[in-house]
């Protein structure tokens, strides 16, 4: 796959990236977050929506708040309750009068069961919850709500309909693959939400993390031939043993850094329930085995 990571932009200064559209970038740079969390401010009027307001730090809040300048917040929007997208929403709100919209944290999510990505926000209370085919209305902006779980049971992406530009998330990112976590990741939903994607007419995508996606449907193709490489992979292992989790991860993962150890197994564990789901293999007390 070709990622691209040429991000290079110092956190705290709005970058404008289409009429209607500018990211500023929180500095909370690291592995599951690249350069840092992109805000995405969305209009061109006076008053603009804030799209994943990011993490609650004060430095951040400041340079954020810098950047609206005399610009009133309409709108606080959040694709998911990871704790590098939300929990300055609050606070925000707080600041502005502004709604927040989004989805709250499912029960599946404080199963406890080592979640590698960002932590959840547990305070995320949105004052509006959005659904499917949902529109918000704004000063000179449409964004209209796709449910896209998968990354998170409550991923939602926002769909510009003035430039047919979609914010992502994490669900799509051009830099990375997603982390799907299991309990609360879920590869079968992830898929199924790819393919969601695949059927509408994006022209452009805005991640959360690292620079727009300008060929969507190319790129979803890709991520979704990745997934099912790895399903692959994994069933052609069984075939010649069952395994436990950790075997799998050092056959599929030879060379990955210890750091992100944990999260291939997030990853190959979200495949295996997958495959369990659809039959085709099945857990058993010595680990996972063809059917």
């Amino acid at each position: 796959m070709n990622f691209d990571r040429s991000l290079d932009v110092a956190a705290g200064l709005e970058v404008r990236l289409s009429p209607l559209v500018s990211r500023l970038l929180a500095p909370n740079p690291g592995p599951f977050t690249f350069r840092g969390t992109g805000v995405h401010i969305v209009g061109a009027g006076p008053k603009v929506a804030v799209i994943d307001p990011g993490p609650n730090s004060p430095a951040h809040l400041a340079a954020l708040k810098h950047a609206l300048g005399s610009r009133t917040v309409s709108h606080i929007l959040v694709t998911h309750t990871h704790r590098d997208h939300s929990p300055a929403a609050a606070a925000l709100k707080a600041w502005s009068g502004a709604k927040v919209y989004g989805l709250p944290l499912e029960a599946a999510s404080t199963a406890g069961e080592g979640m590698v990505d960002e932590a959840h926000d547990h305070d995320f209370a949105p004052d509006v919850q959005v659904e499917e085919g949902m529109r918000i209305t704004g000063d000179g902006f449409t964004l209209e709500c796709v449910t896209t779980p998968g990354h998170t049971a409550n991923h939602v992406c926002y769909g510009l309909v003035e430039e047919q530009a979609l914010f992502s998330g994490d669900h799509v990112m051009g830099w990375s693959t997603s982390v799907i976590a299991p309990p609360d990741g879920n590869m079968g939903q992830y898929l199924a939400s790819l393919e969601k994607l695949m059927a509408r007419d994006d022209r452009i995508l805005y991640p959360t993390h690292g620079s727009p996606v300008a060929s969507p449907r190319d790129w979803l193709a890709q991520l979704i031939a990745h997934r099912r490489m790895r399903e692959a992979q994994i069933l052609d292992a069984l075939r010649q043993a069952s395994a436990a989790i950790a075997a799998l991860v050092e056959k599929l993962y030879p060379e990955i850094p210890p750091a992100l150890r944990p999260a291939a197994a997030q990853q190959v564990k979200a495949h295996l329930d997958h495959l369990v789901a659809q039959g085709a293999i099945t857990r058993g007390a010595e680990g996972y085995s063809l059917k």
